[in-house]
């Protein structure tokens, strides 16, 4: 007995089948309960089967998961999900269904019910998955903190998955959303390619917080054999400039104008450390004992102090700070 009459289906689905579809290619339960005995075919979910004993690939335990559900989509991390770019294959599989319909729980998958579903969903794409930007506006509502709930918009945005305009018209859309300022002014900037939320970011929870002392300006304008240039957060009294660098894109072009900036403020003596959102709002407390270091070292007579938050170590002597560094 083979699954020849749903070969061509098994290949759509990447080796995963129903029973139902098993029943509607004519074959009987009893030979569907003899493939499973044989071993020709593995329960993942109830009714929901695997064409190998193999361990199930992300895109399987995909396939698996809405077959199992029925009508249904991949949601959150699960709808933007990229083979290969960081995202967690043994994961769970997050799954949306509409809200009037009861599912049963099943190990490996976060049921999601969702009102008006039909209008969210790619029915067309294989396995249906929630709309992108729907996705991403979700996942930063469900963030933990800033820094993740700033990641799952800028990711889509620097992998040119989608545009600023489109997550923002999903966030009109939506009623509730946390931290909804926050996330309007960073679609803002990756609009414009301006950096103020970073530039606000860095005054309030890096520099303020921990008594560091404040840039003389805020934006300078510097004049290079190529045009002119604008430094973010100039601490002119310190000789020293920190770029707040929100590029989404790790081109090797991009990369090298970086480089040429601080080779050029390293030969007029300055100093150029470079922060991106992970250091203004991942580990702020970290980045301030470091620029501490950097300000003493320059000239700076102040003392840095805790924020006061859980787990900041920031304090003491600049020495001391220096000291915590790893060599």
């Amino acid at each position: 007995m083979r699954l020849d009459p749903v070969a061509d289906l098994l290949s759509q689905q990447d080796g995963v089948v129903s029973r139902r579809q098993l029943l509607d290619a004519e074959l009987t339960q009893a030979q569907v309960d003899t493939l499973l005995r044989r071993r020709d075919l593995v329960v993942v979910h109830p009714g929901t089967y695997l064409s190998h004993t193999g361990t199930p690939t992300w895109s399987q335990r995909c396939w698996a998961a809405v077959l199992y559900a029925g009508r249904s989509a991949l949601h959150l991390g699960s709808a933007l999900h990229q083979p290969g770019r960081g995202a967690d294959p043994s994961g769970p599989i997050h799954l949306a269904v509409d809200w009037t319909r009861r599912v049963a729980p099943q190990p490996g998958v976060h049921l999601h019910r969702v009102r008006d579903l039909d209008d969210l969903v790619r029915w067309n794409l294989s396995p249906p998955r929630v709309r992108l930007e729907v996705a991403a506006v979700e996942t930063a509502h469900r963030a933990p903190d800033d820094l993740a709930a700033i990641s799952a918009l800028a990711a889509v945005v620097g992998a040119r998955r989608t545009v600023p305009r489109r997550l923002e018209l999903e966030m009109e859309r939506r009623g509730r959303l946390r931290r909804r300022g926050l996330l309007t002014d960073l679609l803002a900037d990756l609009d414009r390619g301006t950096h103020s939320v970073l530039e606000h970011g860095y005054l309030v929870r890096v520099l303020r917080p921990h008594g560091l002392p404040q840039p003389t300006s805020q934006q300078e304008v510097v004049s290079t054999a190529v045009g002119t240039e604008y430094r973010d957060a100039t601490h002119a009294d310190l000789e020293l400039v920190v770029e707040l660098d929100g590029q989404l894109h790790d081109g090797s072009e991009a990369r090298d104008d970086d480089a040429d900036r601080d080779l050029d403020d390293l030969a007029r003596g300055r100093v150029t450390p470079r922060l991106r959102y992970r250091q203004v709002f991942g580990t702020p407390c970290r980045t301030a004992s470091r620029l501490a270091v950097l300000f003493a070292a320059r000239g700076w007579g102040g003392t840095p102090r805790s924020c006061r938050e859980p787990g900041c170590d920031v304090g003491g002597s600049s020495r001391h700070v220096a000291d915590d560094l790893p060599h």
